[in-house]
């Protein structure tokens, strides 16, 4: 479990003043400029050695992708692009930074800017973030009014910041759609390459980061990266920011060690599984796009990006979604699978057709009126979507699919066993979502 003295993110919930003044009171803005007169590269090396890696759904590592931008101007300006488009069903960590602690994002943006040479920063925030964009628009305001960003500020060196508002898309929490959309164009992901670092927003080298990832930065540069890779495990560093929702106790967000067993996190901080372990069916440990993990493995479910791949899912952006038995899994599989139908951005053929097809099947085999042969076919249908698109959507739609195939296929065939044992004409009816 984390020490208190470790944690970064220290006005979560909200019970401490927002503002510049209570943000200073808590460490931010504390030698800011110190840092930035140690260097670009210095900076660069300490997040590289820090282990921190990308906080959005990815995991890459954030100090290497800020070493892929240029390191000298070819008279194009560069610019940092943070991505607070948090649209991730189960997801709620971007938002609280946001609205309880914007500070931190702020000077995050700018050691980050620093370090790669941007003067402007775009933050792109979810078009239902309005009270959230409201409050981190103060904050930025604030930095201005005292001088800590902007034309000739008191850090030497020149940058700023502008909130953009988004339309409510999630397609627009992919990088480059997220591009296309701040640049006014529809949110369709491009074609990589060429990569943001070199072709990025208006054509210009750009880096895409996470907020939480840049908001992490100013206490690495503080407290040293060996502070930061002394926590959690090697490959897996830091702390993290989970989003804790479904079948239990105490639903919360909480920040813990990388690497922290599941069992652990739920018992510690939120009362356990509702109706006690055993009632326990299944988790989904990274955001609606990854695969579930049955309960007999999350015993032993370390919360780190090599923990959740040892059970063939991920971490993504670390949003625990707890099931427990009363859960219809089908039904709830299914009505993931509706949501990325809805969100698809239908230019890739395999995502736009596939995405119907897959929520249609899966509706059938929740009331058992499928065949057993579909089960394959529905298999082999996620492996042609996935890695036959322009972006990782394809993926993160087969994935909860497979995932419940994989699982839970004696499930399907036990429902297209009692249906079959007693056909009903009609499609059984639900409640209205």
């Amino acid at each position: 479990m984390l020490a208190d003295k470790d944690r970064i993110f220290t006005n979560l919930y909200g019970l401490h003043d927002w503002g510049l003044a209570g943000a200073r009171a808590r460490g931010a803005w504390d030698g800011t400029k110190a840092i930035l007169e140690k260097g670009r590269d210095w900076i660069i090396n300490e997040v590289k050695a820090s282990g921190l890696r990308g906080r959005g759904g990815a995991g890459f590592p954030t100090g290497l992708k800020w070493s892929f931008m240029p390191k000298k101007s070819d008279g194009r300006p560069h610019y940092l692009v943070v991505n607070a488009d948090e649209s991730e069903p189960g997801t709620c960590k971007d938002r609280e930074i946001m609205r309880h602690d914007p500070h931190l994002l702020v000077e995050g943006c700018l050691i980050a800017g620093f370090a790669m040479d941007a003067h402007t920063c775009f933050i792109y925030i979810r078009g239902e973030f309005v009270r959230e964009r409201e409050r981190l628009q103060a904050a930025v305001d604030q930095a201005y009014a005292a001088n800590l960003i902007g034309k000739n500020n008191v850090h030497g060196f020149d940058f700023d910041i502008i909130v953009h508002h988004g339309a409510g898309a999630y397609i627009c929490g992919e990088e480059t759609a997220l591009l296309e959309s701040l640049e006014g164009k529809k949110g369709q992901p491009r074609l990589k390459p060429p990569f943001p670092a070199n072709v990025g927003v208006y054509g210009c080298p750009t880096t895409v980061n996470n907020v939480e990832s840049i908001a992490v930065v100013p206490d690495i540069a503080r407290r040293g990266a060996a502070w930061f890779a002394g926590i959690g495990r090697p490959n897996n560093t830091g702390t993290k920011l989970f989003c804790i929702s479904g079948h239990v106790e105490r639903p919360c967000t909480v920040e813990d060690a990388m690497g922290v067993p599941l069992r652990e996190l739920l018992d510690t901080h939120c009362g356990g599984v509702r109706g006690g372990w055993s009632n326990l069916l299944a988790v989904i440990p990274g955001g609606s796009s990854m695969p579930l993990i049955p309960a007999h493995d999350c015993e032993r479910l370390l919360m780190d990006f090599d923990g959740t791949r040892e059970f063939k899912s991920a971490l993504g952006t670390a949003a625990v979604i707890v099931m427990d038995k009363s859960t219809d899994i089908i039904r709830a599989m299914a009505r993931i699978s509706y949501f990325y139908k809805h969100e698809s951005c239908g230019q890739c053929t395999p995502c736009r057709e596939g995405m119907g097809w897959m929520w249609r099947v899966l509706s059938r085999m929740a009331e058992g009126r499928a065949h057993k042969r579909e089960i394959d076919m529905l298999m082999e249908v996620t492996t042609q979507i996935e890695g036959h698109t322009i972006c990782a959507f394809g993926e993160g739609a087969a994935w909860p699919v497979q995932g419940l195939i994989r699982h839970f296929r004696h499930e399907i065939e036990r429902r297209i066993d009692d249906y079959s044992a007693n056909p009903h004409p009609e499609p059984v009816q639900v409640a209205a979502e």
